[in-house]
């Protein structure tokens, strides 16, 4: 019984391992840039579900000269997605990476700049445009001008919360009344 299972872990192990270590370093180069490309082709056609999912397969090929440039491009795809905070978190990954990397990291200051406009944080959206438009002058942010800050919301009440106070400071109040019965 244990001789099969260390037979199946093997060939998991194997079928997860010896496919990746057979692409050699320009092959897996190649194939990343592949995958990137066709991100980028799915994210213009507003494919942005697919284009996330054929951009992480060409992150999870660890193509160390590409990464700056995939969570660039990824930080823009979550953003159209709506998932702000993931595309922020995506434009830091990229911004991290260290050298030459002038064109994805504009890209990566431009999408932090469009995330952080619509987590309402609007200063350090406006930092993130100008960095972007520092490093590449055709990146024009946009108009921010006559976008108010975005105000906290309104704590609101549940409708059943006028029903749940009452009954739990009544709650509490009979406890405390029982506690200091049984200490007489």
């Amino acid at each position: 019984m244990n001789f099969k299972r260390f037979l199946f872990v093997i060939l998991i192990v194997s079928g997860l391992f010896l496919p990746a270590m057979a692409i050699d370093s320009s092959d897996q180069i190649n194939f990343a840039l592949t995958l990137y490309s066709k991100s980028v082709d799915l994210a213009y056609a507003g494919k942005y579900a697919e284009a996330l999912q054929v951009s992480d397969q060409a992150l999870a090929l660890n193509v160390t000269s590409m990464v700056c440039l995939i969570q660039a491009h990824r930080a823009g795809i979550l953003g159209k997605l709506g998932r702000f905070e993931e595309a922020n978190a995506a434009a830091d990954a990229s911004l991290a990476r260290e050298g030459k990397l002038t064109t994805a990291h504009s890209i990566a200051w431009y999408n932090k700049g469009t995330a952080l406009l619509s987590l309402g944080r609007l200063e350090e959206a406006k930092t993130a445009f100008a960095k972007a438009a520092e490093l590449d002058p055709t990146l024009i942010p946009p108009d921010l001008s006559s976008v108010p800050p975005t105000p906290m919301p309104k704590a609101t009440k549940s409708p059943i919360s006028w029903f749940f106070t009452p009954l739990a400071i009544a709650f509490i109040c009979l406890v405390y009344g029982v506690y200091c019965w049984k200490r007489e």
